[in-house]
């Protein structure tokens, strides 16, 4: 392949988690450019609005040194943002095999709806792979403090909204 190699890391990310980070940190380094498609996600109860969303992802990408890095919000189908960014990698993180048949399903769908779109695996570090968005919201609806599992800028963002 020559040129640019870049990847698309898609999701919600609501909010942005350390692994999130983690995946967004190992992508960065076996990539060019990381863009980093934050999904609006319509008629889902969402915890931050997407351009929050974009803006603490940022600040947490400039926090760990990642500097080939893009945050843009889009809405819609993966598969068509991933070819207006020129990406013909997408980047999903998996847990456990729950994550790995929901995404193997997507990574199908994904090629079908955009030939030559291939999806790269990372397996979640162990540290980290208990940490999910629900869980997150789980904790700090319960009162539960997250700063040990997101990054700085979202602790921060989730302690004013106590």
């Amino acid at each position: 392949m020559t040129g640019v190699r870049v990847a698309l890391y898609p999701g919600t990310f609501d909010p942005f988690t350390n692994g999130h980070l983690d995946i967004l940190r190992r992508g960065a380094a076996l990539f060019d450019r990381v863009v980093v498609a934050v999904g609006a996600r319509l008629g889902k109860q969402m915890l931050f609005e997407a351009a929050e969303r974009v803006r603490l992802i940022e600040e947490s990408a400039a926090a760990a040194g990642l500097k080939n890095i893009a945050v843009l919000g889009f809405d819609g189908l993966v598969s068509g943002f991933a070819r207006a960014q020129a990406a013909t990698v997408l980047l999903r993180g998996v847990r456990n095999s729950a994550d790995y048949e929901y995404e193997a399903v997507m990574a199908t769908t994904n090629a079908k709806l955009a030939p030559g779109l291939e999806t790269v695996f990372l397996v979640a570090r162990p540290e980290v792979a208990f940490l999910s968005s629900s869980l997150i919201k789980e904790v700090v609806r319960a009162g539960g403090a997250a700063d040990e599992f997101v990054p700085a800028p979202v602790a921060a963002a989730l302690r004013a909204r106590s």
